[in-house]
């Protein structure tokens, strides 16, 4: 008898390293090792080429059993005598013969496709396992076996690289003519789109003969029709994506398949008292689900994601798909919609009430986390008639999402859609307005901004809406802080944080107003006032855990620290805000903070470093908006950092130094923020040694910042005599 019965392998096996070792690792620690995953995910490919690796440690040899195509449980252990190649016609029962002839040899078992069958299989092979303690199993399935001493590997789909290779070879495969290099933009994505499911990007790669990469990517919405075809010899359940997810479908038992569906409705990941609420019901109650929900996990249906605030759970889209299909079948699509819509509607709420507090940084990464899901329930907001104004709320509600997190031009879609709706509710709409002038002024557009607050400020006067009022007068500070007219901004400023005392009003964007208030305050010189102003919004950020303003606050007391000589407290201070910033994803606070520490390094002897960090703010002011909001007080620091550093390292150098900022990678152009005095030591200069990564331009010699005028030169700022004696 031969040794090993796997079949040999027809076309290459691509990636999978890491699953590989990881599989290599556990067959030499356990006895029986499944491999589970969704239908079309490679588990039969990996278990084999695992097979075939480790063969070499089994005297007996390696047999394979593949299940798939049996239907009545008792044939398993017929199928398995089969496999073992056996010629016992005794009127003796199949699975004494196996435990016999098992009893005494080291052999390698390998199952395949059992998951129909999975009580049946569990059974003998628990018995063989403990009748023959030279068996090793390995099997593969869409759900374990939960036997004792059973490890279980789950299979992810492929890496975006691994898929990527695969599509490639299997393309040039079915078409010659295919040039990989001229279709990378859309193999990535179609790659993506599939989830890198290795049956979806085969059977995709099978259609080139007739379509282009960018058609079949086109065709996608309709992708169980699209990806058919399998080639000859393939398992009829991997003849077509439809079947591969459908024989899951088969198995799942009535509870199982209506929970399929109606987790369809999430576009992303999900936790488990969204599933709860979204998906309970009376043919489903809520304390039903977390059961079902195992189930659908065990069978790799539902994904269980890496632990965050929490476990999340996802569906991958084409398994999503899927059910999505047979929930429109059973009419009950618009109402999980809609409760789908109200739990984000939920969420939002409370994130935004949340934000004010010490929870600020777990509501940052709840909301990264639900936001596939909150951009649907907008969508729903938005198409379904009469309701613009909860699309108003939305958008309105999550400003903390776009300013706070660092969304500007997402948080501007939305709002300019949801604002574009007539909608009768006069709050919700109001709200959207004054956000809407919040993200456009950060932008730098201030027309945009302007026309939405002279709106704003109309409508909550005539409706008597003094809070939309407060709001509304609070962005006009800020528009005028921007625009350089410091005494209408105090004025401004002044008068919302008056009128939010009186209605008590008190969380993040109150906070900031007084950071605003100091600004105005530390660009006309008058540092204690600006000191005093901040140091009281830091104490209240501290007693709330409020840390997102008070990065700003900071950054307000670095500069006048700056101001006063004080270079170490002002690095110090800088380093927390940046920190703070960056964990937050706020680039506006970030690029900010990064070029008042420009300034800082020059004054502490580093013009070199000073350019560097002034490139690297450049970069970063491209996915902003103008470059210090084309202000001459906030662009004041900026200017003199860069005469100071151009002076001491002559016009070419300081270019040089400014192009080596201007390609660091945000998180690099962070760490060097952040490196202080020791971290700067020794360091080459720019093109003695190999650049960094980059995602810029890598011939951007100059930041693209704005000159500021000699004209305006505010008394007491750095371009002033304060800022020349200070520095």
């Amino acid at each position: 008898m031969r040794r090993s019965n796997l079949p040999a392998e027809l076309n290459r096996f691509v990636g999978r390293d890491a699953e590989c070792a990881e599989l290599d690792g556990l067959l030499a620690e356990f006895r029986l090792v499944t491999v589970v995953g969704v239908g079309g995910v490679g588990k039969s490919r990996l278990v084999l080429r695992a097979a075939r690796a480790t063969q070499k440690r089994y005297c007996h040899g390696v047999r394979l059993a593949e299940l798939a195509g049996l239907r009545e449980p008792d044939l398993v252990e017929h199928a398995l005598v089969e496999a073992l190649g056996l010629a016992d016609q005794t009127s003796r029962p199949p699975r004494e013969v196996l435990v016999d002839h098992l009893a005494d040899r080291r052999l390698l078992l390998v199952i395949d496709g059992f998951e129909h069958l999975v009580d049946a299989c569990a059974e003998l092979v628990r018995l063989l396992l403990c009748g023959a303690p030279g068996l090793t199993v390995l099997a593969a399935g869409r759900r374990p076996l939960r036997l004792d001493g059973e490890a279980v590997l789950p299979l992810p789909p492929m890496s975006d690289e691994d898929a990527v290779r695969l599509f490639t070879e299997r393309a040039v495969a079915a078409w010659p003519g295919f040039r990989a290099e001229e279709e990378a933009a859309p193999v990535r994505e179609l790659c993506r789109r599939l989830d890198g499911i290795p049956l979806a990007l085969e059977l995709a790669a099978g259609r080139l003969p007739a379509l282009t990469v960018q058609q079949v990517l086109d065709r996608l919405d309709d992708r169980f029709r699209l990806l058919t075809g399998g080639m000859r010899g393939a398992p009829a359940r991997h003849q077509t994506l439809r079947t591969a997810i459908g024989w899951s479908h088969e198995l799942c038992t009535p509870r199982e398949r209506l929970l399929w569906a109606r987790l369809s409705v999430f576009a992303g990941p999900f936790d488990l008292d969204a599933a709860e609420y979204v998906c309970g019901g009376p043919d489903l109650p809520a304390d039903r689900v977390l059961d079902v929900l195992g189930e659908l996990i065990a069978q790799s249906v539902v994904l269980r994601e890496a632990d965050g605030a929490g476990p999340r759970y996802r569906m991958l889209d084409t398994v999503a798909a899927y059910g999505a299909e047979w929930l429109e079948a059973l009419g009950d699509a618009e109402r999980v919609r809609r409760r789908h819509r109200d739990w984000y509607m939920g969420l939002a709420t409370w994130c935004e009430l949340e934000w004010f507090s010490s929870r600020q940084a777990e509501v940052a990464e709840c909301t990264a986390a639900a936001l596939p899901n909150l951009r649907a329930a907008l969508e729903l907001c938005l198409k379904v008639p009469g309701e613009a104004h909860l699309a108003q709320h939305m958008a309105g509600t999550l400003w903390f999402c776009w300013v706070g997190c660092g969304r500007l031009a997402e948080g501007r879609h939305w709002l300019d859609r949801a604002l574009a709706l007539p909608s009768g509710h006069e709050e919700a709409r109001l709200k959207a307005l004054w956000v809407l002038a919040y993200v456009a002024i950060l932008q730098g557009d201030a027309t945009a901004a302007m026309r939405a607050l002279h709106e704003c400020g109309e409508r909550a006067t005539l409706g008597g809406n003094a809070l939309a009022l407060a709001y509304t007068t609070h962005r006009l500070g800020c528009l005028a802080l921007l625009s350089d007219d410091m005494p209408r901004a105090q004025e401004l400023l002044g008068r919302a944080l008056g009128s939010y005392r009186e209605l008590g009003e008190l969380n993040s964007q109150v906070l900031m107003a007084q950071v605003e208030l100091a600004i105005t305050k530390v660009f006309q010189g008058d540092l204690e006032a600006a000191v005093a102003l901040c140091e009281d919004a830091r104490e209240v950020c501290e007693e709330r855990g409020e840390r997102w303003t008070r990065a700003y606050a900071l950054y307000v007391l670095a500069y006048a620290a700056w101001t006063r000589g004080d270079h170490g407290e002002a690095r110090e201070l800088l380093d927390e805000c940046v920190t703070i910033n960056h964990a937050f994803h706020d680039l506006v606070g970030l690029v900010l903070a990064i070029e008042l520490l420009a300034l800082v390094t020059a004054s502490e002897g580093d013009p070199a470093e000073a350019a560097v960090l002034q490139g690297a703010a450049g970069a970063l002011w491209e996915a902003v908006g103008p470059p210090l909001f084309g202000s001459a007080y906030f662009g004041a620091p900026r200017a003199l950092c860069e005469r100071r550093a151009r002076e001491a390292l002559g016009a070419e150098r300081f270019g040089a130094y400014v192009a080596e900022g201007g390609r660091l990678p945000l998180d690099a152009a962070v760490a060097r923020a952040l490196a202080g005095l020791e971290g700067r030591a020794g360091r080459a200069e720019p093109g003695s040694e190999a650049p960094e990564a980059s995602d810029a331009p890598a011939d951007r010699t100059r930041d693209g910042a704005a000159p500021v005028p000699d004209t305006r030169k505010p008394a007491g700022s750095p371009t002033g005599k304060a800022g020349e004696a200070a520095g």
